[in-house]
């Protein structure tokens, strides 16, 4: 073969950056997945979201994992058979033939679970929903910690370098702010959303939730699964979701597979949404992220926080004790979690000062009487029940 001489190969390299300049495409493109079984709105629907998104992002190259059906794109493997396309799915993820992919009803492990993504409706701002599926860990708060930095790896992968963390106020909110600053004295930065209500705060309440007052909203698995649903399908009647970016990646310590998850009742713009985010979760390799930013919280303390919290937990609940006698209780000390306002209360009558429980305002509160307060604050501080 002849050598190309350098005003050829100059030739050739020019003609490529013209052809890239008229398409719009540079680079090499990101090859996303589908399995297109399981939808309730028919395997149409799923190609139509598939089809829609390789329109619409010039960078994605769509493939899909199912039967055969009448469409330009490519389907990498035909099967009939829904486990067949998720062993297949892995299989591809794993041979790198794939750099992520989108599909429904699959069971991650144990430590793994999904970042959601939506718009939400009072301002038009995305929200990253942390989490929406799976089981970060088996205890309540642990689980509500890991659901944290998972959302803040999402948030960084996909672009947002510093994203502001709200904690919705859920059972378990208190606990999980005080982990969390815990984590942030040690070392590892968290940047604290602010909420947009007039006593503020980073514990979040529904109204932050519409006009996306974080970045990242971190709660509980089911409540997050029950958000995204909500939010994709509020103007729909339900049947169909239509909106965002469906329940997203899966992360975990050492999970290495980018599997975005949709429901089995999104339609075709959401599905169109989850490669887009499957994307772009590959482009910013969000499992280099997931190894960068468990190394830096481990490095604060994660571990420790989280056994600290689980043992302490099973230790306060073991004892019971007697109240003292009875004062009129007219103040309020705030800024507990539901979750051991039992054991807040019992803690300062074994130190001898009467105490009730109540709900404020702003949550869950330990009713005090006056002369009390200032005593009871600071044990209630010592023992880690406020902040």
């Amino acid at each position: 073969m002849a050598t190309k001489t350098a005003k050829e190969k100059v030739s050739e390299v020019f003609n490529q950056v013209a052809d890239a300049l008229e398409s719009g495409e540079y680079g090499e493109k990101t090859k996303v997945g589908i399995t297109t079984l399981g939808s309730e709105h028919g395997i149409e629907e799923v190609v139509k979201g598939a089809e829609l998104a390789a329109k619409q992002n010039s960078d994605i190259e769509v493939v899909l994992i199912g039967p055969k059906i009448e469409t330009d794109l490519t389907i990498i493997t035909e099967t009939d058979c829904e486990e067949r396309a998720h062993e297949k799915m892995e299989e591809l993820l794993q041979a790198g033939e794939i750099d992520a992919c989108v599909t429904n009803h699959f069971n991650f492990p144990i430590g793994v679970s999904t970042v959601g993504r939506i718009v939400t409706p009072g301002r038009g701002q995305e929200l990253i929903i942390a989490t929406s599926t799976g089981t970060s860990a088996t205890h309540r708060i642990s689980a509500m910690i890991k659901n944290a930095i998972y959302g803040i790896i999402t948030a960084k992968a996909i672009g947002q370098e510093e994203p502001t963390v709200g904690i919705l106020n859920v059972d378990g909110a208190r606990q999980v702010e005080k982990a969390l600053k815990k984590l942030d004295e040690n070392g590892y930065e968290i940047n604290f959303a602010e909420s947009i209500r007039s006593d503020g705060g980073c514990v979040m309440r529904g109204n932050d939730l519409l006009v996306a007052s974080a970045d990242v909203m971190v709660t509980d698995t089911l409540t997050g699964n029950l958000l995204l649903k909500v939010f994709s399908a509020f103007n729909t009647g339900g049947s169909y979701e239509a909106l965002g970016y469906g329940y997203g990646p899966g992360v975990g310590e050492d999970y290495d597979q980018i599997i975005n998850i949709i429901s089995r009742a999104s339609g075709a713009p959401v599905i169109a949404g989850a490669i887009r985010y499957a994307a772009d979760a590959a482009q910013g390799d969000i499992i280099e992220v997931v190894q960068k930013e468990f190394e830096a919280v481990k490095k604060a303390g994660l571990d420790e926080i989280i056994t600290d919290i689980e043992s302490s937990n099973t230790e306060k609940t073991a004892e019971e004790v007697s109240p003292p006698p009875s004062k009129t209780v007219t103040e309020e000390i705030s800024g507990l979690d539901i979750l051991t306002l039992d054991d807040a209360v019992q803690t300062l009558w074994k130190e001898e000062i009467y105490a009730e429980t109540g709900m404020g305002c702003t949550g869950p509160v330990v009713l005090i009487a006056p002369e009390d307060e200032e005593e009871a604050t600071q044990i209630l501080k010592e023992n880690d029940f406020i902040a």
